[in-house]
């Protein structure tokens, strides 16, 4: 690591941990939803990585070997996130893609483990899905390391979940 992203990483978790909670708005996101009503929609291991920021164990999701062709969606809302043609083997140990859908994610900042890192998001719900690295492989180079709780599977022919509201 050089001094200049040393210093950047030290500056943003600098500005994170100083500012109130309160100055840092959170996205607006369509579907709103209280916590107990996403309890009762969701399996309490979904709800955990999705709307407490939870991991889920690596290699522990059957999603991680799925290799039909089909879409990846939010196991909360059924927003899709991702063709199963982006989805490659990263040997992480959770389900990983190299693009979303046009639309499907947002980012926020993540500074659980001291240094910045990208977390992205369902666009529709706001379920914490994972985070993105600089590490995946070409066209992109980046590597959308997903929870798999968080996610749904819908195999290529079969209809999509009507989106929740």
């Amino acid at each position: 690591m050089n001094k200049r992203t040393m210093l950047k990483s030290l500056t943003s978790w600098l500005a994170a941990t100083v500012l109130p909670a309160a100055a840092v708005a959170a996205p607006p996101f369509p579907l709103k939803k209280t916590a107990a009503e996403w309890r009762k929609l969701v399996p309490s291991a979904a709800y955990a990585v999705l709307f407490e920021h939870g991991t889920e164990r690596a290699g522990s999701s059957p999603l991680n070997a799925e290799k039909r062709q089909g879409t990846f969606v939010c196991a909360a809302c059924f927003q899709p996130l991702f063709d199963a043609a982006h989805k490659y083997e990263s040997g992480t140990g959770w389900p990983s893609f190299w693009q979303p859908l046009a639309g499907a994610l947002g980012t926020s900042t993540d500074f659980k483990l001291i240094y910045p890192r990208t977390e992205y998001h369902c666009a529709h719900c706001g379920g914490h899905q994972g985070h993105v690295f600089n590490d995946g492989p070409p066209p992109t180079g980046k590597r959308y390391c997903n929870n798999g709780v968080a996610l749904a599977f819908v195999p290529r022919g079969e209809t999509l979940p009507a989106l929740r509201s």
